[in-house]
């Protein structure tokens, strides 16, 4: 079985949930990380070899957060986006400084909140093959994940707002196929050349080859409210590499696919979440949610079987149909107010039981 390990990132927010820029104060003796905005962490866990340990891993690392916060006078909030109004300020870090001044207002609104799965491939070569296998069904994830549905005060109408504002950085969103690992590199040696990127962690596909790791890292998904949630999302991205490692996806993309009708299928994925229907990879045609991520959970029920993973996600799946995507949640609890919102995420932040 391939590793996997999994980067969340929180907001910290103050006791009136207003997101507070002491990240420097909470990663002091931590082994939580900065962010490209002071108001932000981030935690990774190690490469873990099956769900059960990384449901232990994600648990573990949102209680290190919780505590690195708690330390700094915040609280910690598995939020996309921050409901209430916020004007962010940049982590006092030289290559942040410099993301901020040669992007501008991209780079200033940039408090989002993200989450990235890393699966173990073998080499550059397989993974440049996943990478270009997998796109048609990363909008499947990002509707799971959603989890921003408001911007500075507003409901925007939107379940993952936080994709729409990722996308203004120039490098970000879907890809064509590559066809080769020396293509992949040349498109990122060009996008750096041009300026679009000032290395190759600006370069922030909605799934790239890890400039750091031996992995895929899977970049679409928004951090899940809940651990469970984070759990399905880790499994289906394994799930989903060793399917494609295998050339077992359909459909598969070729060299002619359509960056346009990617990126309107992950608009569509940020637009509605689980609650609205999605762009199915086989028709092409909008279908409904459940529908659409059930036909993924095809796609991938041989592995899934294999791994002994295929009930642990239908689990995990009607919980998540249950109660709603974090959106689902942020909004009903909205009807109390946005600082309901930040009080009742920390809490879910921290819930959530898994099955082991």
């Amino acid at each position: 079985m391939r590793t996997i390990g999994v980067e969340e990132e929180f907001l910290l927010v103050d006791p009136e949930g207003r997101p507070i820029g002491v990240a420097g104060i909470a990663a002091s003796g931590s082994t939580v990380q900065l962010e490209l905005m002071e108001q932000m962490l981030e935690t990774g866990t190690r490469p873990c070899a099956d769900a059960a340990e990384l449901a232990d891993q994600l648990a573990t690392h949102r209680r290190v957060a919780a505590r690195a916060a708690r330390d700094a006078g915040a609280h910690l909030a598995a939020l996309a986006t921050s409901p209430l109004p916020i004007s962010a300020s940049v982590t006092d870090d030289p290559r942040y400084r410099q993301m901020v001044a040669e992007f501008g207002l991209t780079g200033r609104e940039q408090l989002t909140c993200g989450c990235h799965v890393h699966v173990e491939v073998s080499d550059d070569e397989e993974g440049v093959a996943v990478l270009d296998r997998i796109g048609p069904w990363l909008p499947c994830l990002l509707a799971i994940s959603a989890n921003s549905p408001f911007w500075q005060g507003e409901d925007t109408g939107y379940a993952s707002y936080r994709s729409q504002v990722w996308r203004r950085w120039p490098t970000a969103g879907p890809t064509a196929p590559f066809g080769s690992a020396a293509a992949y590199r040349n498109v990122v040696a060009g996008l750096i050349a041009s300026g679009a990127a000032l290395d190759e962690k600006m370069v922030y596909f909605d799934a790239r080859l890890s400039s750091h790791y031996p992995t895929v890292e899977v970049r679409a998904a928004d951090v899940c409210l809940r651990q469970q949630d984070a759990l399905l999302l880790g499994i289906l991205v394994r799930a989903l590499v060793e399917t494609a490692a295998r050339d077992g996806l359909t459909p598969v993309p070729t060299p002619g696919t359509r960056t346009q009708l990617l990126q309107a299928a992950a608009w569509r994925a940020g637009r509605s979440g689980v609650c609205g229907p999605l762009v199915h990879p086989l028709t092409l045609a909008q279908a409904p949610a459940a529908e659409v991520i059930e036909a993924l959970f095809d796609q991938l029920k041989d592995v899934l079987t294999e791994q002994g993973e295929a009930d642990l996600v239908g689990e995990l799946w009607s919980g998540l149909l249950s109660r709603g995507s974090g959106a689902v949640e942020q909004r009903a609890w909205a009807t109390s107010g946005l600082r309901e919102v930040l009080s009742r995420a920390g809490e879910a932040t921290m819930a959530g039981r898994h099955p082991y």
